[in-house]
């Protein structure tokens, strides 16, 4: 109970379960308590969690995306989307605690109740990827069938199916590739022993993050690779 409260409109900076009840003026007769009205914190303010259920969209598919408070009914869900070249924005005509998405990118969201609107806090956020339908291959240059520690190659990330239109970048996973993003589509390196084992690629647009194609098939270059001795005979002398 709040002490001393006679007026119809109480205002409150406390959190808390609130209800209230009136009295009939000049009798003793209480009227029925109220529902319970919960006041929150800014401190104790409920926050929205955001879960994938994959954050990888498959070649023409979609990926389910859920937003939940906990503990509480009632609520309608906000949602946004933003990338490396545009901000949060609210995607419209989502209201639901679930939804499907084609797009990559970075999404929030947050719960909304009541009139006037209370707000939840964002959520985190959820980086979401979709995949490009191009094919990728590794391709050496020389395209010699053996090679010998101590020579130079290089191999080549080729984007397929009209890549050739796109400006892409490039990231490789090998024992001699660069472990970030490149605007190279190529690594050139001497061979040695340490350089032997698989090596794939996958391409993403410049313009787009968030969308990138599949992994390539392995390229193995071999462990058995080794120096070539050459062989010197001689004749002999009668």
């Amino acid at each position: 109970m709040v002490a001393g409260e006679s007026d119809r409109v109480l205002v409150t900076s406390s959190g808390g379960i609130y209800t209230c009840r009136g009295q009939i003026k000049g009798t003793n007769t209480l009227i029925k308590e109220s529902d319970p009205v919960t006041i929150w914190d800014t401190a104790d303010k409920p926050r929205a969690t955001l879960t994938a259920g994959t954050t990888i969209i498959p070649v023409g598919g979609s990926v389910t995306l859920t937003c939940s408070v906990q503990s509480s009914d009632g609520w309608k869900y906000e949602w946004f989307r933003r990338t490396q070249r545009t901000s949060g924005v609210h995607i419209r005509d989502q209201q639901n605690r679930d939804i499907r998405v084609s797009q990559g990118g970075i999404y929030r969201c947050r719960g909304t109740r009541g009139n006037p609107v209370y707000y939840t806090d964002m959520s985190d956020e959820v980086t979401i990827e979709k995949t490009f339908s191009n094919k990728v291959v590794v391709k050496q240059q020389p395209n010699w069938p053996q090679i010998f520690r101590g020579e130079t190659i290089t191999l080549t990330c080729e984007v397929q199916e009209g890549g050739e239109t796109t400006e892409w970048e490039y990231e490789w996973r090998g024992p001699s590739t660069p472990t970030q993003w490149t605007h190279n589509n190529d690594v050139t390196f001497r061979v040695s022993e340490s350089s032997s084992g698989d090596y794939m690629c996958k391409s993403r647009r410049r313009d787009d993050s968030y969308s990138s194609t599949e992994w390539s098939e392995a390229f193995t270059l071999s462990g058995s690779t080794g120096i070539e001795t050459p062989m010197l005979t001689c004749c002999s002398i009668t």
